[in-house]
C-alpha cells in the first residue's frame, strides 16, 4: 500500500519499520512488510496535524502513530533497527515490473447466446408465481442469518439488517453513512462486461434509495483459473465494465482483493466480482426506508422502464433450471442522471420511502416494501404478468406523499411514473395488461420468511 501511495503520487518514501505496531516479538522487516493484518490503514497526513490524528483515533479508542514520510524524488526507504534495509525506485514495485500476455478466448456459451431466441417465460397465475420466487433461497428473508450477529454496535444503527442498505450515524454530527455489499454471478457468466457494470449500479442504487450519495467502492474480485483463456477473459471483461460504471457514477475503488482458482470438481465458480460501497447522508433526518410509511402516499415506478429481461433472472432459474441468454446493456449516463435526481427529491424531504427493484424482479420489490407493515398496494401497471419478474436494472418503488406530488414529478420528468397508492389493507393488488396480481400480503411475507428456515431443516 505504501509503495502504491508514493508511485502515484509520483514521490518518494521512507518508513522506520520500528515504528509499525506489532502483535509478534522479533519480526523482521520482511515480515512486516508483506503481513496481510487486516483492519489496517495507511494515512498520509498533512505535516504538523499529526498530533491532531492521533488525538482523533485515541477518541475512538484505536491507535494511530506515525511510521514514516513522503519524500521528494522517487526512492522507497526502509529502516530496522537504525539500519537501512531497502532502499529502491518506487518504480521498480510497482511499474517496472514484469508482465506476462495472457491468452483471452470468449466462451463459446457466449457466441451461441447472441444467436439463440429471446427467453420469456410463461406466466399464466401471477400470484402463484410470486409466491414461488419469494420461496427461492437467493429471495426469502434471511433474517435468520442476520438476527445471529449484533447489528446494533455502539448504538449507531439507524437503519439496520432487512433494508437496502445499512446506515450508521457519525457520533457528534448530523451526517450519516449508508453501506451495502452486491453482486450477481449470474449476470457475469452471461455477459462478464454488462454484468460488472450492474454490480457497480446495483451498489450505487441501494446507496441512492437510502438517501445517500454514493462516494467510493471496495471490491472482491472472485474467479477461476485465470491460466484457462475463457476465464481471463471473463475477469478482464468484468473489469472493464466495473471500471466504466465507476467513472460515470463518480465511485472510485479505493481498494479491493482478487481471489483466483476457484474450482470445484474441475469446474470454475460464475465470475462473481462483489462490490462494497459506502455512501453519505447530509443529515440522518432525512433517511429513507424501504418500507411504504403511510396511507394514500402516491407510489411511483422511478428509472428505466421495465423489458424482457429474464437473462440470468430468478424466474429463469426457477422455472428452467439454468440460466441462458444475452443481456441488454445499461444506460449508465441515464441511470446517473435520474439516480442524483431521486436523491435530489430525497434531500428536499419529498420521498417517505424507496426500494429499489433487483432479484426477483417489480413483483419481488412490491411485496418487500409491505412486508413488516400494516400496509399494502394497488397498483395499476402497463406490464404484462411476466414483466413483473423481469429484472431490468435500475428501478425503484418510491412512495411521496399527495402534497409532494407535484414538486416530486418537477424534479423526476418523466422518469417517474406514477402507478398507484398505498392502502390500508396488508395486500397487493395490481391491474396488469394481460391479467391481474391480488395476493395476501400476510400470506406472502409467511412464505418469504419462513423458506430458509425450512430449508436449514430439511434432510434433503
Amino acid at each position: 500500500s505504501s509503495c502504491e501511495m508514493a508511485s502515484k503520487a509520483d514521490s518518494g518514501m521512507e518508513l522506520d519499520l520500528d515504528f509499525v505496531p506489532q502483535r509478534e516479538t522479533n519480526m523482521s522487516a520482511y515480515e512486516i512488510m508483506l503481513s496481510e493484518s487486516q483492519e489496517r490503514m495507511l494515512l498520509c497526513v498533512r505535516k504538523g496535524h499529526e498530533e491532531d490524528v492521533i488525538k482523533l483515533f485515541k477518541e475512538y479508542d484505536l491507535e494511530a502513530v506515525v511510521i514514516g514520510r513522503v519524500t521528494e524524488g522517487h526512492q522507497y526507504v526502509l529502516r530496522h533497527h537504525g539500519k537501512v534495509v531497502t532502499d529502491i525506485p518506487v518504480s521498480s514495485l510497482t511499474e517496472d515490473v514484469l508482465e506476462e500476455p495472457s491468452e483471452e478466448r470468449v466462451p463459446q456459451r457466449i457466441l451461441d447466446a447472441k444467436k439463440a431466441p429471446e427467453y420469456v417465460p410463461e406466466v399464466e397465475d401471477a400470484n402463484e408465481m410470486l409466491k414461488k420466487v419469494l420461496a427461492q433461497p437467493t429471495i426469502a428473508s434471511k433474517e435468520m442469518f442476520t438476527q445471529t450477529y449484533d447489528s446494533q454496535v455502539r448504538t449507531s444503527t439507524v437503519v439496520g439488517p432487512g433494508s437496502d442498505s445499512g446506515v450508521l450515524r457519525v457520533r457528534g454530527t448530523k451526517k450519516g453513512l449508508s453501506m451495502t455489499t452486491d453482486g450477481n454471478g449470474r449476470f457475469v457468466y452471461l455477459d462478464p462486461k454488462i454484468g460488472g457494470k450492474r454490480a457497480v449500479a446495483e451498489a450505487c442504487a441501494n446507496i441512492v434509495s437510502s438517501g445517500a450519495l454514493p462516494l467510493g467502492m471496495t471490491d472482491c474480485l472472485n474467479y477461476g483459473d485465470p491460466n484457462v483463456p475463457e476465464i481471463y477473459w471473463e475477469l478482464h471483461q468484468s473489469v472493464e465494465g466495473m471500471a466504466e460504471a465507476c467513472k460515470v457514477f463518480d465511485t472510485p475503488v479505493i481498494s479491493g482483493n482478487v481471489s483466483l482458482y476457484n474450482e470445484n470438481n474441475g469446474e470454475a465458480i460464475y465470475g462473481t466480482p462483489m462490490v462494497g460501497m459506502v455512501g453519505l447522508i447530509k443529515d440522518i433526518k432525512h433517511v429513507i426506508p424501504s418500507f411504504v410509511q403511510t396511507e394514500g402516499a402516491n407510489v411511483y415506478l422511478v428509472g428505466d422502464k421495465t423489458g424482457n429481461d429474464f437473462a440470468g433472472s430468478e424466474i429463469q432459474k426457477m422455472l428452467t433450471g439454468k440460466i441462458n441468454g444475452a443481456l441488454n446493456d445499461l444506460d449508465l449516463e441515464h441511470m446517473n442522471l435520474y439516480m442524483r435526481n431521486l436523491l435530489n427529491a430525497m434531500e428536499q424531504g419529498l420521498v417517505q420511502s424507496s426500494h429499489d427493484a433487483s432479484e426477483g424482479g417489480l413483483a419481488v420489490a412490491m411485496a418487500e416494501t409491505v412486508f413488516g407493515t400494516e400496509f399494502g398496494l394497488k397498483l395499476d401497471l402497463d406490464l404484462t404478468k411476466a414483466q413483473l419478474f423481469s429484472e431490468t436494472p435500475g428501478r425503484f418503488i418510491v412512495t411521496a406523499a399527495p402534497e409532494n406530488a407535484a414538486a416530486f414529478e418537477k424534479i423526476l420528468g418523466d422518469d417517474a411514473v406514477k402507478v398507484g397508492v398505498v392502502t390500508s389493507k396488508h395486500e397487493i393488488k395490481a391491474e396488469l395488461a394481460d391479467g391481474k396480481l391480488d395476493v395476501s400480503a400476510d400470506e406472502a411475507q409467511k412464505i418469504w420468511e419462513e423458506a430458509l428456515p425450512c430449508l436449514m431443516k430439511s434432510k434433503d
